[in-house]
């Protein structure tokens, strides 16, 4: 009716839904493979993954979060850094967030979606690999491919204000 009218614009709906759902809703959406890995910090086994050697062109899409469908890396991004898993050395401004963990006596990073909080990975730095001197090291089940390039994005370095 017409309240409907005066309400302001939605935000995207899976930035609301994403952070909305409880443990089960994501539990009962995704396959238990993704979901141990997006929603209980699991790891998939080195060399694996679906888009580990997956190399598409710049112009054939993007990487997006399997839990909300945020884009987070360019194709463009994506490098060989032989690690077994897929390696990235930039993301989409404000896609990703960083916790940083120093239990187990190292210091580590967690790289997480910000749309859903699902976590991606651990991004490392300093190997020289790539002139941004970020190596995110992505499970493939955190991630999908979409074949469109998303427009008004730009991409940095997860670390630079670390």
């Amino acid at each position: 009716g017409r309240a409907d009218a005066a309400a302001p614009p939605p935000k995207p709906a899976a930035k609301i839904m994403s952070m909305a759902k409880t443990d089960a809703e994501w539990k009962a959406e995704l396959p238990p493979d993704v979901y141990r890995i997006l929603r209980q910090k699991g790891t998939e086994r080195a060399g694996t993954g679906e888009y580990d050697k997956f190399y598409p062109s710049a112009s054939e899409g993007h990487f997006a979060c399997r839990g909300c469908g945020m884009p987070l890396y360019s194709a463009a991004s994506k490098f060989d850094s032989g690690c077994g898993w897929p390696a990235f050395d930039k993301c989409y401004a404000n896609s990703v967030k960083i916790e940083v963990d120093s239990s187990l006596g190292m210091r580590r990073i967690e790289i997480m979606c910000k749309g859903c909080d699902g976590h991606l990975g651990h991004v490392f730095e300093g190997e020289r690999l790539t002139p941004t001197n970020e190596r995110h090291c992505v499970n493939s089940k955190s991630i999908k491919f979409v074949k469109a390039v998303p427009s008004g994005t730009s991409e940095a370095p997860v670390l630079k204000d670390a």
